[in-house]
């Protein structure tokens, strides 16, 4: 605002020359956003190692934070399991200009956090007491803490708000379905009869061999189920930090959790059982589930876990498939961001 004295006309002009330029209420807000200062994580730009306690001892994982907002803090679960956090680069594109804070966070074990090789620690309720610690180290609480996950991400994001909901303002669950036994049966009965039969007869003659390591069974499975289930993007095509993520992918806790095989759970995987379908009314916090079209789960089943949950919402990605994030960002990211910002301003839940 510019200043007025009590001067002549000459001087006035003359201070009007050199005021510094406005700053807009929207710059100030950037500003803000994108400002280090003040922060504990000023000097490494976001990232902290954050110290965990677990039944072998303590390690340290790896998170980077993103932006400001005391209302909006999103913690990102990644896949796998084993998988690392570069899979949710696409965020970027698309989160810092709704004012929404996040953080990437490699759970322990993958590439960027410390990676112990003592095969119990790959255990579901492990790495929920896993996310409460780094909750408490990031200062995420009840009045600003979404939970975002996909995938293994989504398995676990369910299991934490089970036992630890109230620390939650909204949990989003993307691309998963609550019953490992329902995925393998929609994997067998629905998915597997769209291959090419005599692709499906090659592949299933690997699985029973369980020759999983077969170059000729990993060609199919990439070249006939991944574009069309996992990611509908050509090979060839994929973005960088896909293809980072697969190649920091750590196969014992891939292995350990969910098998060997790339065409379902199979063997002794811990997670083979996993089914929460009968827990889902436990959740009353507001609660966005993610499906897509042409994924490896039933988006119906994702469909019904909306409105099997309190205060469920649905969104749909018609185009999509497993990495929705990556193949049909139109849907994906309007909605997303739709739900986080009616659950920050009280719109959803609607309680009147």
């Amino acid at each position: 605002m510019r200043l007025i004295f009590s001067l002549t006309v000459v001087l006035i002009i003359g201070l009007s020359c050199n005021n510094p330029k406005e700053t807009s209420v929207e710059e100030t807000t950037t500003i803000d956003y994108w400002s280090y200062e003040g922060r504990d994580d000023q000097a490494t730009g976001g990232i902290k190692m954050i110290p965990i306690t677990t039944p072998k001892g303590d390690f340290k994982v790896w998170t980077k934070r993103v932006g400001n907002n005391p209302t909006i803090k999103v913690l990102l679960l990644h896949g796998g399991p084993g998988m690392t956090h570069e899979i949710y680069e696409s965020f970027d594109g698309y989160f810092p200009q709704e004012g929404i804070e996040y953080y990437y966070y490699d759970q322990l074990g993958s590439y960027y956090s410390d990676q112990p090789d003592d095969l119990s620690l790959w255990d579901t309720a492990r790495f929920v007491e896993e996310v409460e610690q780094v909750r408490k180290a990031l200062g995420l609480n009840s009045d600003n803490f979404y939970l975002f996950g996909q995938s293994w991400g989504g398995i676990l994001a369910m299991e934490y708000a089970l036992k630890y909901q109230q620390n939650l303002k909204g949990l989003i669950i993307s691309n998963m379905v609550p019953s490992i036994p329902d995925y393998m049966k929609y994997n067998e009965e629905v998915l597997a009869p769209q291959l090419p039969e005599e692709v499906l007869v090659t592949i299933m003659k690997y699985e029973e061999a369980e020759d999983y390591g077969n170059e000729e069974y990993l060609g199919l499975i990439v070249e006939h189920y991944y574009p069309k289930h996992v990611i509908r993007i050509p090979m060839e095509q994929w973005p960088n930090s896909i293809n980072r993520g697969f190649n920091h992918l750590n196969p014992d806790v891939y292995i350990t959790m969910q098998g060997p095989s790339e065409f379902g759970i199979k063997g002794d995987a811990t997670l083979k059982d996993w089914d929460v379908k009968d827990r889902l009314k436990e959740i009353t916090v507001p609660t966005l589930s993610i499906g897509a079209q042409f994924d490896t789960m039933d988006p119906k089943q994702m469909e019904w876990v909306a409105n099997e949950v309190m205060n469920g919402r649905y969104l749909h990605c018609p185009n999509g498939s497993h990495l929705s994030q990556y193949d049909d960002q139109e849907h994906f990211f309007p909605g997303l961001v739709s739900f986080i910002k009616d659950v920050d301003a009280g719109r959803f839940p609607n309680t009147q």
